[in-house]
């Protein structure tokens, strides 16, 4: 997370440098608290319990880390115009290549199953689940806010 922070500070300076707009009604301050809280709360709830049995443990570790090579895939397809907030430069291409020749938003789909890999090695049984549908909720309106705005400002991929 911490690398990942690093590398969003810098590209959104950058983007800013290049005209970048960001919406008014991005969700980002609830996103930053709940994504980690999210990790938190199941490594809370994953201490109090006996954990989970290996092969769950193995389960988690690997999708978590099949969803981690996911998201940096996405990232660095991305290159500096990933960030963690929605900053769109007028006129920039979209881009259509990397994972994104598959999906529109690979990332969150990493995000996603970064969740759910951490819910099984964890054994966070009960906090897992609700913390992946509140964070689903708040990707749903993540994703609404970025497509209205790479309507309005991006041109289309080559």
């Amino acid at each position: 997370m911490l690398l990942e922070a690093r590398r969003a500070a810098a590209n959104e300076r950058a983007q800013r440098a290049r005209g970048g707009v960001e919406p008014p009604d991005d969700i980002y301050k609830m996103m930053r608290i709940a994504y980690p809280g999210a990790f938190l709360a199941m490594l809370g709830e994953g201490t109090l319990r006996d954990g989970p049995s290996l092969s769950v443990l193995l389960a988690g570790a690997t999708l978590f880390a099949a969803a981690k090579a996911l998201k940096w895939w996405a990232i660095a397809t991305l290159g500096p115009a990933w960030t963690f907030r929605v900053i769109v430069v007028p006129g920039a291409p979209l881009v259509a290549s990397g994972p994104y020749r598959f999906v529109a938003h690979p990332n969150y789909i990493g995000v996603v199953g970064e969740l759910v890999g951490a819910t099984l090695m964890t054994g966070a049984f009960i906090s897992g689940p609700i913390a992946t549908a509140i964070f689903g909720m708040l990707l749903r309106k993540r994703v609404a806010v970025e497509e209205r705005m790479l309507r309005k400002a991006a041109r289309p991929a080559r």
